[in-house]
């Protein structure tokens, strides 16, 4: 009887085994996703569109080399998450103007490292932001900034909002 039951017992534990072993990489998979798994130009594009996000370029490329250009290569799946976010809770419309490409300002929170795009500022998209996040000041170059519950950065500068995904 003893052996019965830790035959039974042996049996659940490599039961629980293989679900962990399947389970894992799923949660791995979805861990690594939401903390930024950078994208390539279509598959960023692909989820934008699908959101019904559009973009624009001076340009009209989308060459990551190319100042006058809108590039969504090597974004961070957190950023395309955020901006789809923000898209569905403001209702506006949203244009990006600005992504990935070279020609911004440089460091860790860059575009260049896929956490900020650059977005029309309309009236509706300039409401929300103003009515839903907090103003926490104003940056080094003057523009006035608003951060989200979330954390994200937005900020006003004269052509455009700025924001930033943490």
């Amino acid at each position: 009887m003893t052996s019965t039951r830790l035959s039974a017992r042996s049996g659940l534990a490599a039961a629980a085994v293989t679900a962990i072993a399947v389970v894992a990489p799923l949660l791995t998979a979805d861990a690594a996703s939401a903390s930024g798994t950078k994208l390539t130009q279509a598959q960023a594009a692909g989820r934008l569109r699908a959101a019904g996000i559009s973009w624009s370029s001076s340009g009209h490329c989308s060459d990551r080399n190319n100042r006058r250009c809108t590039s969504f290569s090597r974004i961070n799946s957190g950023t395309v998450s955020g901006i789809i976010t923000f898209k569905r809770a403001s209702h506006c419309a949203v244009t990006i103007t600005g992504g990935t490409e070279t020609g911004h300002a440089s460091g860790r929170y860059s575009h260049w490292n896929g956490y900020k795009v650059d977005i029309t500022p309309t009236g509706c998209v300039t409401t929300y932001i103003k009515r839903e996040f907090r103003y926490i000041g104003k940056r080094g170059d003057g523009a006035p900034m608003y951060r989200s519950s979330a954390g994200n950065i937005y900020a006003r500068e004269s052509s455009h909002w700025d924001i930033t995904y943490l």
